[in-house]
């Protein structure tokens, strides 16, 4: 190019300034149909969002649900499960999938006991504790989700910094999270409306959960494509706001007046300390279908230790460890959500039956996974893992409702979720204590499952000889 053609009002100069405002108009352009579409899936996104938010409230208000004060219960379970997501996935790229095996499974190990064996020796203390505490129960239900807010700052903060605070963060995260189930279900029975069965509101609770999973794990997903303390950061907004929800819940929570407490088997009956609230032992059926829930919990608790290590350490050919545990854990809530589904039937099931069979189909699954170990066998266990686990709750809301008094039926919820806690412990040691090695584990998951069967049924049989 020649020094004339770059003076300013050469016929080079005026090409190139009409290039340039022609591409000035193109981005223009293009900015403003990419702010309009932005803008129309904003709108489309807000639109779906408000219609999918007041058809969940009213569906949470159904059948007197709303005049009782259940549908804040199921509101607040909704946060409670939305944060927990957001946790879940921010530290299965960090705490997971980051560390080398051997130091995180040594690390949890050491911080599970820590942290989770001092949560099961208290355990057979907490229904006592909560019934001693029945007039603040609001308070501490909002303090295991101010707790986990709290934690989830700290956890932002250890991620970035790799502090070692972040293993005891996390799994004081755990603890809280199991406390509050504590908390929530003996908290289901006093906002109960009439017409509606315990069954029912608490397979309503339970899919207010899956909903609040499946709406916060985008929303955590995309925080985390920033960074893992995003989500974190998210995971502490949800239980801020969660934290207020549970002040918030109708007074009835609060109240246990008329209320007596369930004792469980060689608790005494007398001698009691308080003497105004009626103590009743457990009855037979109770205690047989609570026994029966171990199973499935133990595996629960088994599974989420046991794969999260194995399949990073010894994967499927083929196979990222992300997408194999993807694959479990989304089998698992797949089948969570049938289990809620089949509450309506449950007048027609014998729940005696149903906490049997689903505990035979977990040890059975477990020993198919063990000898045919691949994707298939994996998700299919998580899916009978997840329905086991839903059907044989929901088979012992029944039988506390039909054989525990009204008045005594909020403490032994407490009891039940409380000894169903520390059997979730209790899997989850014996999942990271196992070696790597598939079809060991899953083996020995499908033998102790076996062995509990012949024990809940032996029990069962001498029971009804005595």
């Amino acid at each position: 190019m020649t020094t004339s053609d770059q003076e300013p009002g050469s016929p080079a100069a005026e090409r190139a300034r009409a290039a340039g405002r022609g591409v000035g108009r193109a981005v223009g352009a293009s900015a403003r149909v990419t702010g309009r579409g932005i803008a129309g899936a904003a709108r489309v996104t807000g639109r779906a969002g408000r219609f999918s938010a007041t058809q969940a409230r009213r569906a949470a208000r159904a059948e007197g649900a709303g005049d009782s004060g259940l549908s804040r219960l199921i509101e607040l379970h909704a946060f409670n499960a939305a944060g927990d997501a957001a946790v879940a996935i921010s530290l299965a790229g960090t705490l997971f999938f980051q560390v080398p095996t051997g130091e995180a499974r040594g690390q949890v190990a050491l911080f599970l006991g820590l942290t989770m064996l001092p949560f099961a020796i208290v355990a057979p203390l907490i229904g006592p504790f909560l019934d001693r505490f029945s007039h603040g129960r609001r308070w501490a239900i909002g303090s295991t989700m101010a707790i986990r807010g709290f934690l989830c700052w700290v956890l932002a903060t250890a991620v970035v910094t790799e502090s070692t605070w972040m293993f005891p963060a996390a799994l004081g995260v755990l603890v809280a999270s199991k406390a509050y189930g504590v908390t929530r279900a003996a908290a289901v029975p006093r906002l109960l409306p009439d017409g509606l069965t315990l069954v029912k509101a608490n397979a309503r609770v339970s899919l207010a959960g899956v909903v609040g999973a499946a709406v916060s794990a985008p929303l955590a997903g995309a925080a985390s494509y920033f960074g893992p303390e995003w989500s974190l950061r998210y995971a502490f907004a949800v239980f801020v706001l969660a934290t207020i929800w549970a002040i918030r819940l109708p007074e009835q929570v609060d109240s246990s007046q008329g209320e007596g407490t369930l004792v469980l088997s060689g608790e005494e009956t007398t001698g009691a300390t308080d003497s105004r609230r009626a103590k009743v032992r457990i009855p037979a059926a109770v205690a047989f279908a609570l026994r029966a829930n171990c199973g499935p919990r133990w595996l629960s608790g088994f599974l989420t230790m046991f794969m999260a290590f194995l399949l990073r350490e010894n994967p499927i050919e083929g196979w990222r460890p992300e997408y194999l545990l993807g694959i479990v854990i989304g089998a698992a809530g797949l089948g969570n959500v049938l289990g809620i589904a089949a509450a309506s039937l449950t007048r027609r099931i014998d729940p005696a039956v149903t906490v049997v069979v689903v505990l035979l189909a977990d040890a059975a699954l477990a020993l198919v996974a063990a000898l045919f170990y691949s994707v298939l066998p994996l998700a299919l266990l998580g899916l009978t893992a997840g329905l086991a686990q839903s059907l044989a709750k929901l088979s012992l809301d029944s039988t506390i409702q039909r054989d525990v008094p009204g008045r005594i039926q909020a403490s032994a919820f407490a009891r039940s979720d409380t000894t169903l806690q520390l059997a979730w412990v209790v899997g989850g040691f014996v999942g990271i204590a196992m070696p790597l090695m598939p079809r060991l584990g899953l083996g020995v998951a499908a033998v102790v499952l076996a062995a509990w069967s012949a024990y809940v049924l032996l029990s069962r049989r001498g029971a009804a000889t005595a």
